[in-house]
């Protein structure tokens, strides 16, 4: 990074001045000049924000910071300040971010700065210079860390938190928790969010948990963002660039839906509506003239007209005529950004001059020289890639190998690649703005099916639009598409900020962690200190209001009913149990698994029973006799509304006061039965053990209890489990190898399930030890539905196959052959089951002799799956 100082001369507006003033100014100058935020400022080549500054002063003043701007608005800048501090007051600082692609060009990023020497690696999967100043990880790791009290932490002092507002994330956000919780209070923690709309709650939390925090929220964009429509009316015009809002008197976008946008749409729905009148298609056709096959009905076509979606290559081309390019089209669809890029070629564009696919080739090939063979390119279809950065396109997404990902990076950030299409994924912090973001469609298909996106996610992608110091004006466009509404794109386009809410949730791995270094209530008093506990107490103070004011409305009800002759309470209670028998109570009892139709029949006896004695009870109430009777059922009636409503609401609020601890209560249940825990005998006051349950307050962690503390999976008390019951003793490395991979692997359109076929056959080792996998997890699956805990994803055992051939040497362009994975895909589950065999070699020994054995056997099994294309990192 380029350097100079700024010219810290007195501004010329003291000049009008008092000379007490100038003084005043000129003190103030002098202490900034003297503090580090001034002197890290000026090594900057630009002035910094206010935002920034603010958040400076205040980390060098010892503070916590939680930064909220909009992507693009120089958020690293904290960050960067951070690592300085670091080294002017020599310690260490720690990097994070949510994935490892963002890890490694940070990396990179710092090296550029500090030199290879000071900065460091750890990606679960890549480990370079671990002991460095400054460290770039992923959030995982450094839980990790923590929770093996690694002495890499030693002298930690600060620990930035990049992409904070990812502890959103179902699966891996509650990670950011956990390190927020147990980082040594002595660390300082920098916080880098999006804008969110509850960011005062979540800095209140910050706060509760680690002290005086300061919020700094910035929703300025340091380059301003337009947002447009493309439309067209078919194939035979151009496309047509409209903007979405009116502008104002001085030529800026308002929030004013554009009346032109509007009244072209309508055209265009009314000449679709005659074409489709003039088409006048066969009553079993659709549009593609295919019949009952046909994805879409054609009465449903019919019933609505559609406008004129425009192509691909016709929206490029159009951005290209209007020098809108450089630009990211988020498309949501991996498959879809593929077909985009042989569009664009099939169509002839060509974005590159001469000189730029000269420089394309010499980057490509010296990126992969050396680092995958011949075959492995092949496999890859690396000459087609290449020819596409050639003509300026490329592809983005997960399914591409790490190396093809940071080829496509780079060329874009030079400026040679002219339009990347990317799934969602590449608006998730990495480092390409653009002049332009392209969104294809205001929906994706998340996995069930097809929802709206949100203002968060709207916003996060059209962020990456306009290159601050580059670019005057960014554009965000939305291509017109079946079912958009100008009114959509506004909704989403006006709402710059989202809530975010916790996804923590306790785990096997994180209960025996918290066991393994505090006390059965130190753990559930850390629990209670998670940001969903927060958010779950803050709820349950309104719900505390209701609860008070039920409570006062039901006592002036019981002063209205008072009764001389009996108790109008306990009869109007008598009067709500038999109610509720009679409407719900055989349906409760039908939707009840019976073991024999005996057990059936007298359940029903009882409740008829039960129902003829709350008759009998109501009929002889001493109250029935009272003249009364009429005016006191009126108040009555409404007593027993209310007393309905506050045990819903109560209902709801134990639900929410402490039910993170309650949680781990039902995992630490579990986790005794199956005797991971047991009682510390000698932790005085342990109450004896009831059939129901055991007193928690003495547990301590069994051998199996430390080997679960050392498998960080979503599956990792059936792994334990696994380990524990001998299932994977006698496989050989690449049996191993294979039957692990159903722990880790999740098809991406919820097909698979089983594998083409299993190595050795149905009678074979690795089928049986997949039979032997399922049994158990069926146990565990019983035990957390039987608790009330969410139940362990299915075991998925799609790539069996797969896996044991690349252990056992094949080649990629051989295991390939004939399925729908990709070599990203592959290569991805590949590292991740790698990473699940280096922690058994690690946590096996646990269990004695035959644990050693199985380490062996998964350390060697480690390597035979990290070969190839999977060890190759992209750091170097």
């Amino acid at each position: 990074m380029p350097r100079h100082h700024r010219n810290t001369s007195s501004d010329a507006s003291t000049v009008s001045l008092s000379a007490a003033q100038r003084y005043a100014h000129f003190r103030k100058s002098q202490v900034r000049a003297r503090s580090l935020a001034a002197q890290f400022a000026a090594t900057l080549p630009f002035d910094i924000d206010d935002f920034q500054q603010e958040a400076n002063d205040a980390l060098e003043a010892g503070r916590n910071v939680l930064v909220a701007a909009p992507t693009g608005a120089g958020k690293t800048v904290v960050a960067d300040f951070a690592m300085f501090l670091a080294q002017e007051r020599n310690v260490k600082a720690f990097y994070t971010t949510p994935i490892k692609a963002l890890s490694n060009q940070k990396y990179h990023d710092l090296v550029a700065i500090y030199g290879s020497d000071k900065v460091g690696l750890l990606t679960g999967d890549t480990s370079v210079n671990s002991e460095a100043d400054i460290v770039v990880m992923t959030t995982e790791v450094l839980r990790n860390m923590l929770y093996e009290h690694s002495t890499t932490l030693t002298a930690l002092g600060y620990v930035i938190l990049d992409e904070v507002h990812y502890l959103a994330d179902r699966f891996r956000g509650p990670v950011w928790e956990e390190v927020i919780i147990h980082l040594p209070q002595s660390v300082r923690i920098i916080g880098l969010s999006a804008t969110v709309s509850n960011v005062e709650d979540f800095s209140q939390w910050i706060t509760s948990v680690r002290g005086e925090t300061t919020l700094v929220v910035s929703e300025t964009r340091p380059v301003p963002l337009e947002q447009h429509v493309l439309v067209q009316a078919d194939d035979h015009t151009e496309p047509e660039l409209i903007d979405l809002y009116q502008h104002d008197e001085h030529g800026r976008q308002t929030t004013k839906l554009n009346a032109e946008l509007v009244s072209r749409l309508d055209q265009l729905d009314r000449k679709a509506a005659r074409r489709r009148g003039e088409e006048r298609p066969s009553k079993y056709s659709n549009k593609h003239g295919r019949g009952h096959g046909g994805r879409v009905p054609e009465r449903q076509e019919r019933n609505k007209p559609e406008r004129h979606t425009p192509k691909r290559w016709a929206v490029v081309d159009e951005l290209h005529y209007l020098d809108m390019l450089p630009g990211i089209y988020f498309i949501f669809s991996r498959n879809g950004c593929d077909q985009a890029v042989e569009q664009c070629i099939n169509a002839g564009l060509e974005l590159t001059t001469d000189e730029e696919v000269r420089r394309i080739r010499h980057i490509v090939d010296e990126m992969v020289e050396g680092e995958l063979s011949t075959t492995d390119l092949k496999a890859l279809g690396f000459s087609k890639f290449r020819f596409a950065l050639e003509e300026g396109f490329a592809s983005h997404h997960a399914g591409m190998i790490a190396l093809f990902r940071q080829i496509v990076e780079r060329l874009f950030e030079e400026g040679l690649v002219k339009v990347v299409f990317a799934t969602e994924t590449l608006a998730l912090g990495i480092n390409m703005p653009a002049r332009c973001v392209v969104v294809e469609k205001l929906e994706k298909f998340d996995g069930t099916g097809h929802v709206q996106l949100t203002p968060g996610e709207f916003t996060q992608l059209t962020g990456r639009a306009g290159r601050r110091g580059i670019d005057t004006i960014g554009h965000a466009v939305v291509v017109d598409h079946r079912g958009f509404l100008p009114s959509t794109a506004a909704a989403l386009s006006s709402k710059r900020v989202y809530p975010l809410h916790s996804s923590f949730r306790p785990t096997f791995n994180m209960a025996v962690n918290l066991l393994n270094s505090s006390d059965y209530e130190t753990a559930r008093i850390t629990l209670d200190h998670s940001f969903a506990q927060w958010e779950a107490n803050e709820s349950a103070w309104q719900l505390e209001s209701q609860i008070d004011t039920l409570e006062k409305a039901l006592a002036g009800y019981e002063r209205a009913f008072v009764c001389d002759h009996g108790d109008f309470r306990e009869f109007m209670t008598i009067r709500m149990r038999l109610s509720d028998l009679e409407k719900t109570g055989r349906r409760k009892l039908k939707q009840t698994s019976f073991r024999t139709d005996k057990q059936r029949k007298a359940a029903f006896l009882e409740l008829d029973q039960q129902i003829a004695e709350l008759k009998e009870a109501d009929r002889q109430h001493p109250c029935r006799t009272c003249p009364d009777l009429q005016q006191h059922l009126k108040w009555g009636h409404r007593w027993a509304r209310e007393t309905r409503e506050l045990e819903r609401v109560r209902d709801r609020y134990d639900s929410r006061t402490g039910s993170v601890a309650r949680q781990f209560d039902r995992i630490c249940d579990i986790l005794y039965r199956l005797g991971y825990l047991e009682h510390d005998n000698h932790t005085d006051g342990i109450a004896e053990q009831t059939a129901e349950s055991v007193t928690r307050t003495g547990y301590r962690l069994t051998e199996r209890g430390q080997l679960l503390r050392r498998l960080y999976s979503e599956q990792d008390l059936v792994l334990a489990q696994a380990i524990c019951a001998g299932t994977f003793a006698m496989l050989p490395p690449q049996c191993l190898a294979s039957v692990l991979s159903s722990l880790i692997y999740e098809a991406r359109r919820g097909s698979g399930g089983e594998p083409r076929h299993y190595p050795g056959g149905t009678q074979g080792p690795v089928a049986w030890a997949a039979q032997e996998l399922r049994g158990i997890h069926g146990e565990i699956r019983i035990e957390c539905e039987d608790a009330g805990l969410e139940a362990p994803a299915q075991l998925d055992f799609g790539i069996v196959d797969i896996m044991y051939s690349w252990a056992d040497g094949e080649e990629l362009s051989t295991i390939l052959r004939g399925t729908e994975l990709t070599g990203g895909d592959f290569v991805r589950n590949a590292k991740r089951l790698a990473d699940m065999l280096q922690q058994i070699a690690t946590a096996a020994p646990l269990l004695g002799e035959s644990g050693e054995a199985l380490s062996r056997t998964a350390r060697e099994a480690a390597n035979q799956v990290n070969r190839g294309i999977v060890a190759y990192s992209g750091v170097d």
